[in-house]
């Protein structure tokens, strides 16, 4: 029986040395497996080896329940998949959905009493036990499906509000894009076409294609660069161009 840490994040942004922290500071035993910069789907590879070698008996610890999924029927589903095998799943933020609670909330179920009217009634609420406990553990997911589906929301919002003011400067500068670059509130979001997009993310993705890609005499290809760093294919070779300082 072993002790697993699984840990994520999804954008270069965040940081997993918290979660790692986290899950040591109860778990101190605990072996940690770790993916960076994924989706929100479960086609994670740390995650998935781990997954597979899961036997009855062995304990995963979560910071909180969205690291084990973001998708609410996928992540009920392995939970439910988990459980079965006899996988204990710990979630040190949402502490009432760790298995063990799950199942004791199976203990509360009423013992048969041999008459076929009571049994039935006894029947009927055992499952009405069971259906409120696995609701618990789908509303959770499903808020944390909605956290990043919020983000995502509010990310796009701010987008199109930069794009707008930006469109304002520009027209008070009839279109003179240098000009619109000395002011104050001109962003880095929604610039012009031919205008170079300097962005926190852009500087990342650089600083990792310099040091890893085999053309810069790093140790990975372009394709496991592009997957490291969760850009897109033009924007990874466009990246690689302005590093090699060709022309965009």
């Amino acid at each position: 029986m072993k002790t697993y840490g699984y840990c994520r994040v999804s954008t270069m942004k965040q940081s997993i040395e918290r979660q790692i922290r986290n899950v040591k500071e109860k778990y101190p035993d605990a072996i940690i497996v770790t993916d960076e910069y994924t989706g929100t789907k479960l086609d994670r590879p740390g995650w998935m080896k781990l997954y597979k070698n899961l036997q009855p008996g062995d304990t995963v610890v979560f910071d909180q329940v969205s690291r084990m999924s973001r998708d609410a029927d996928e992540g009920f589903r392995v939970y439910e998949e988990l459980y079965n095998l006899g996988v204990n799943l710990i979630f040190l933020k949402e502490p009432f959905l760790n298995t063990s609670v799950y199942k004791e909330s199976q203990k509360d179920t009423i013992g048969m009493t041999g008459d076929e009217i009571a049994d039935c009634y006894i029947e009927a609420t055992n499952k009405v036990l069971m259906i409120l406990a696995k609701r618990q553990i789908k509303t959770a997911f499903d808020q944390a499906e909605k956290e990043v589906e919020d983000l995502h929301q509010r990310t796009r919002e701010g987008i199109r509000e930069r794009k707008r003011k930006n469109a304002e400067i520009l027209f008070k500068y009839n279109g003179n894009i240098d000009k619109a670059r000395t002011d104050s509130e001109w962003g880095e979001v929604g610039q012009p076409k031919g205008a170079k997009l300097t962005t926190k993310k852009s500087i990342e993705a650089k600083e990792v294609i310099r040091k890893r890609s085999k053309d810069f005499n790093g140790d990975l290809s372009d394709l496991e660069v592009m997957k490291l760093t969760g850009i897109a294919r033009g924007t990874y070779y466009k990246y690689k161009r302005e590093l090699k300082g060709e022309t965009v």
